[in-house]
């Protein structure tokens, strides 16, 4: 028989025991998800699309931009997701003149930035006048224009700020007078270009109209006056948010944290929402739509959405210069086919430009696939079955989605005799390749910024900086410079329609389909509400356990 364990022994073999007992019983314990943690903390994990190159609100120029930068500053008003319709910000009420020229705002007083300074009428005025300033060169500072004499002194015809329509008429009492009476006015306010940034943070950082200003790129000099502030940002990772106590609504706010999390690949953001990581995510790839739709489909979301996906062309590249070559190169695109083999959720063949019904616009349907006028175009122009047609190059952001898409256009092009490449970009490149004109045909998409035709057809007037393609019609500037100036909707509808009929018979650009928003929303997700523009106000959810 054994001799017994000394007493001293065996209490140290006890507690390994336990130890190892305890090691086991953690490796076989699940490890808690970031969706799960965010149940218990009220943290909102949110996949985006490629990240932010920063968070400056002058500079968003695109739908990732703003809903991050949705979370960290506000205007002077919000749209109501489900109606479209203005609804108070920063300004607590507002009154219009009878002629519908001047807008006056009244301020809330307890408006704050975060680190605690009140926000004043003058705020919104110096605001503005960077967003025009040459050196900031804001790509949506168009939406500034309608103002008097906004365009007049951003173009360098008028030296006196003072002249612009926009003053402080009190601490809390803000004057915006317009050029013409604008029916869509009040939607431009809830766009970033409008918001107020905090000039103390900006100057104290680097130069107020410049480009490059690091307030905005780093967590220790960025201030803000949304409902949220930024806490923590992980290039390439996380954009880490948490409540903002300023905020006059953080009483009631019930998210104390929103984490975006960016993502190139639309497969791996599904991938990452399949392992509890995310609570939504921005887009779902198309060949997984009918497998959520089957096993899940509280999950699966199609809402409606004012966007259409399109291609633009370069105008200025040779043989691209030829509208003959061009409008070729949209005869041959069968896009029925193209939403019917790779999209599966309720997106509509593009039959123009602006998708119908934006705004109560009903848009001329033009575009249809016809193969044998494509060739016959071709010939015309000197390149029967493409003979003598350099390969063109089919330039677009890093994603399975958009190569797919690229691939299904490369084969229907080669059926007329166009041939072409594919050349897939990071986003950040791709963009500086759309600014300089580096591209021959660009995947692009557009947003409305608000619910009007003229958010789609100012994109390609001659002085848009979201043009891009080296095309431009006097005629059809014409024709939206007086729409613009039309309150009377028929007859300004009849304007948009001319001016669509030319730019899709002038073919600077290539549209697909119709968009909807396609994506996962997460059962513990409630108040949810995003709306025709894809913004849900973070100040409305708050995640909950399904009973």
């Amino acid at each position: 028989m054994s001799a017994p364990l000394p007493p001293a022994f065996r209490h140290v073999l006890r507690c390994l025991l336990a130890c190892l007992a305890g090691l086991l019983l953690a490796a076989c314990t699940p490890r808690e998800t970031l969706v799960e943690q965010g149940l218990r903390t009220q943290t909102l994990h949110r996949g985006i699309g490629p990240a932010p190159t920063d968070l400056d609100p002058h500079l968003a120029s695109s739908l990732t931009d703003i809903h991050v930068l949705s979370a960290l500053f506000e205007g002077l008003l919000r749209e109501d997701p489900d109606t479209l319709a203005p609804v108070p910000a920063l300004a607590s009420r507002w009154d219009v003149s009878a002629d519908g020229l001047v807008y006056t705002f009244h301020l809330r007083p307890d408006a704050r930035w975060s680190d605690g300074r009140p926000i004043e009428a003058a705020d919104f005025v110096a605001s503005f006048r960077r967003a025009l300033a040459p050196g900031i060169a804001a790509p949506n500072a168009k939406l500034l224009h309608p103002v008097l004499n906004a365009e007049a002194w951003q173009r360098g015809q008028l030296e006196d700020f003072s002249a612009v329509g926009i003053s402080a008429l009190d601490t809390h009492v803000l004057r915006v007078a317009l050029e013409y009476p604008a029916p869509h006015f009040l939607s431009l306010l809830s766009h970033p270009v409008w918001f107020p940034v905090p000039l103390h943070a900006i100057a104290a950082a680097g130069p107020l109209e410049a480009r490059g200003n690091r307030w905005a790129s780093d967590p220790a000099t960025f201030v803000g006056n949304g409902p949220f502030r930024l806490r923590e940002w992980r290039r390439g990772q996380v954009i880490v948010t948490e409540a903002n106590p300023a905020h006059p609504e953080a009483a009631s706010l019930r998210l104390r944290a929103v984490h975006f999390h960016p993502f190139d690949s639309v497969d791996s953001a599904e991938r990452a929402y399949r392992a509890g990581q995310l609570h939504v995510i921005d887009t779902l790839p198309p060949g997984r739509v009918e497998a959520w739709r089957a096993s899940a489909p509280d999950e699966l979301r199609t809402d409606p959405f004012l966007d259409t996906y399109f291609y633009r062309i370069n105008t200025t590249r040779p043989f691209l210069s030829d509208v003959r070559v061009r409008r070729a190169l949209s005869l041959a695109l069968d896009r029925e086919a193209l939403v019917a083999a790779l999209l599966r959720g309720g997106q509509r063949p593009a039959t123009g430009f602006v998708p119908p019904g934006t705004g109560g616009y009903e848009p001329p349907a033009l575009l249809r696939h016809d193969p044998e006028a494509a060739r016959a175009l071709l010939a015309e122009a000197g390149h029967p079955e493409g003979r003598g047609l350099p390969v063109f190059d089919i330039l677009y952001n890093t994603s399975e989605n958009h190569r797919r898409i690229a691939e299904v256009l490369q084969q229907q092009w080669r059926a007329v005799g166009i041939q072409t490449r594919l050349i897939n970009q990071e986003f950040a490149t791709l963009l500086e390749a759309r600014r300089t004109g580096d591209f021959q045909l660009l995947r692009s998409s557009w947003v409305a910024d608000y619910n009007d035709a003229l958010s789609f057809l100012a994109l390609f007037t001659r002085d848009s900086a979201q043009n891009f393609t080296g095309w431009s019609d006097p005629a059809y500037d014409r024709a939206l410079y007086t729409a613009t100036r039309t309150p009377e909707p028929a007859r300004r509808h009849a304007l948009y329609r001319e001016a669509e009929t030319r730019l899709l018979e002038a073919a600077p650009i290539l549209p697909l389909y119709f968009n909807t928003h396609v994506y996962l929303l997460h059962p513990t997700v409630r108040g949810w509400r995003p709306g025709l523009l894809d913004r849900p106000p973070l100040t409305e959810v708050w995640l909950e356990a399904s009973p």
